[in-house]
This record gives structure tokens, sequence and C-alpha cells, in this order.
């Protein structure tokens, strides 16, 4: 049985207490909208304020918004807020922005989206944007205490959920190490391994490594040898993909997507098998099973060397599949986000061992997973930032104008596979 996790919400105050945990930071000078699914909150879409507001800017920054929200598809309607600081002591905060909210209910009713109510918030106060009561809705606002220390808020502090004052997700105890031994280690287990990478042996070794990694986790202590074959797999582009396609969609699609690619060359898998760190090795028999094989097991979801595969795979036609379809979340129709995020997580780890590609490559693959979790802002931080450390590191780059362009990862757009950062539904 799977816990209820639904969060209740039945005051504006609770909603705009929600946005700042689903996106993980407060807002500043954006537009908020939220996707309707009769009474229950769907998507969360955060982009910035229009720089100018004519009648022109303000119908084609609209129709974008409305286009961004006809993404979910079982949405019926909409709710929004913009965070600003100005115009507050002068009532400028409804002037300056009721003919958005106009254009944007216009452009939103088109679409079958009916808006169903909106508010201003700033540092200080928030309003209603259509209440003209002041005795509900005083000049300049009600006090933002309100939504600080509403019961939804409390609940999600309590659930362990944190709001960053600004959207950036690394922070000063995320700079790489400065390691000389580390990154000569890791040269090392990439000569290797650049010299074997199309053994299709190579492949299903290296492959299996990252199954145990991802399905029983790293421990406390990484050590240095395989902290370093792990970056150096990353700095190898058809392995690095494969480990993105393994997390989300199992062994078997990135088996079948190298194959289709034509990734494997016959020579070389004559050879003897990849040098494993110790720290990588699985348990011998003699020893017990292995950490990832009792996990899978105990669970019954067949993950574990074999790399069982998410619901919606069919075994089919995974050898047909290109690495596209998973990396704009078109394929399978459920990720494992289980998987994911303890990709993510190792990602973490591994982005502070030392600079240079091997640290470019771990961020640009955990700025994938945060826009297939929906979070544009903290993606393209993280694909910034891999371009800074690695400049012109062509996967960063094309996700970033992906992300730039608007696109909305595949599985977000459907209730069922979109990734639900608190577990549950909020209603």
């Amino acid at each position: 049985m799977t816990a209820d996790n639904r969060v209740t919400i039945s005051r504006p105050e609770d909603i705009l207490g929600f946005i700042p945990h689903a996106l993980g930071h407060w807002p500043k000078e954006s537009l908020v909208a939220i996707t309707l699914r009769g009474q229950t909150l769907g998507a969360t879409l955060r982009v910035d304020l229009p720089p100018e507001r004519s009648e022109r800017v303000l119908a084609a920054y609209s129709r974008r918004i409305a286009e961004y929200l006809e993404a979910d598809h079982d949405a019926d309607g909409a709710l929004l807020a913009i965070f600003s600081d100005d115009g507050w002591e002068d009532g400028g905060v409804v002037r300056g922005n009721v003919p958005l909210l106009e254009a944007l209910e216009l452009v939103l009713a088109c679409r079958g989206l009916a808006l169903r109510d909106a508010w201003f918030i700033g540092s200080d106060y928030w309003r209603s944007a259509f209440c003209t009561d002041v005795a509900c809705c005083p000049i300049p606002g009600r006090p933002l205490d309100q939504i600080l220390d509403s019961r939804l808020n409390a609940e999600m502090v309590f659930r362990g959920s944190s709001v960053r004052e600004s959207p950036r997700l690394l922070g000063p105890e995320d700079e790489p190490a400065i390691d000389p031994e580390f990154l000569g280690a890791e040269a090392a287990a990439l000569e290797e391994m650049l010299r074997r990478w199309p053994s299709k042996k190579t492949f299903e070794e290296m492959l299996d490594v990252w199954i145990r990694v991802l399905d029983s986790g790293l421990p406390e202590e990484i050590d240095l040898e395989a902290a370093a074959f792990l970056r150096a797999s990353l700095r190898v582009p058809a392995w690095r993909d494969a480990v993105v396609v393994l997390a989300a969609a199992g062994k078997g699609v990135a088996r079948g997507g190298a194959e289709a690619f034509r990734f494997f060359s016959p020579e070389g898998d004559d050879e003897e098998a990849l040098f494993i760190p110790p720290g990588l090795r699985p348990l011998s028999p003699a020893n017990g099973t292995s950490p990832a094989a009792g996990k899978s097991q105990a669970a019954g979801k067949g993950h574990g060397v074999s790399g069982g595969e998410p619901p919606g795979t069919a075994a089919s036609d995974i050898n047909a599949l290109g690495y596209g379809d998973v990396l704009l979340g078109l394929y399978p129709d459920n990720p494992d986000w289980d998987r994911l995020a303890a990709l993510d997580r190792v990602l973490a780890r591994l982005s502070r061992r030392g600079g240079g590609e091997g640290r470019a490559a771990a961020l640009t693959i955990r700025g994938w997973i945060q826009w297939c979790q929906g979070s544009g802002s903290f993606a393209d931080e993280l694909f910034s930032r891999a371009d800074a450390e690695q400049q012109g590191y062509r996967l960063a780059e094309l996700l970033a104008e992906v992300v730039r362009r608007g696109t909305v990862c595949g599985w977000a757009k459907s209730k069922t596979s979109a990734w639900r950062k608190f577990g549950g539904a909020a209603a």
C-alpha cells in the first residue's frame, strides 16, 4: 500500500505558501502559473515578468504562457501569481499588472483554461488581484507573514522541504576540489576506456557498474579509484548518454540504443575484462549477496545487474529506440524516478571531486534531471556552470537550447508520468 501524501489546500495563503516549495526557491519579479485539474493542483510554471507592457508584448507573452500550460493535457483551469516588489506603496502593483492578467485571462480562456484566481505577492505584502474590498485587502496589502505562517507552509517544512532565497542549486560546498592525484587517476582510467569503448562486452561491464551504484548507492566515503572510474566513464560520450538512458529507462534500452547507433565493434570483445576498482565490484557469492541484488530482490522490482525495465518499456521495441526519445522524455511512458534521483545524488558527489570535463558531464546530466523534473531555472544554472567548466561542452549547449526554447519534458506533460516532489497531489 502506498501512503497518501496528498497535501490539502483550503485558503489562498496555502496556495501561495505551496508555490516556493514547488519551485524550490522564492520567486522574484516572476509570473507563476499553476494548472488545475478540477480541484487538484497540477503543473507549476515560473517565468520572468515581461520587460515591457505594450499590447503587442503582452499578447505574445500570454500566448507563450498558454502554450506552456497546454502541456498539461488534463488541466481545465489555472491560477496565477505575480511576484514583484514594484508599486506596493501607491497601488501601482495593481494598476501595472492588471493589463497582463487581462491578456492572460483572454488567451487562457481561448485554450479552455479558466482563470480561477490570481494574486500579487511582494517582499512584505500580498493581495488578491481582483478584490476591491479594503476590509479584505487593505492598502497596500495583507502581511506576508500570513503566507509564511500558513498551515501548509508549516507542513511542507515538517516534510523536509526547504525554500532557497534564489534560484541557485549550487552553493560553496559544491565547488570542485583541487586534487592532482585524483585527476591523474581519472585520466588513467579514461585512457583505458577510450581504447576499449566500442567493445560491447566492455560496455556491458560499465553499465553493470552503474546499475550497482544506482541501486545500492555509494558509501559515505567513496575511494579515489572508484570516483575516478565513474567520472572517467562520463567522459566517453557514448557511455555518458547510456548511463542517462540506463537510469531513466533500464539497461535494455541503453543497450538497444547503442546497437541502433552502431556503437559496437567486434574488436576488443576478446580482451580481458575491464578493470573495475574494488569499491565498485559486486560481492562474491562466498561473501554474500551484493547490496544491489539484495535491494532488488527485497523490493521485487527486477533492478540489479539485470537492469529491469520500468513500466511502459516494451521488450519488443527497445532495440529500435534512439537515445533522443529518452532525453526528450518521450520514452518510456514512466521513467524510473528512483534511479534518476539516485543518479543525481551520485553526480553531485562526483562533481565535487575535481574540475574539468568530468565535472562538466556531471553538472550537465544533473541539469537534464532538473529539466525532467520541471525546474528550468535550476537546469539553466547547471548547464551554464557546465559550460563555464568546459567551454563549448556540446551536450550542455544542446540541452540549454532545449530549455531556452521552452520545450517541456514529455514526462512532465502527463500526471501519470510527471515527477512529484512531494510524493502526491495537492488538492
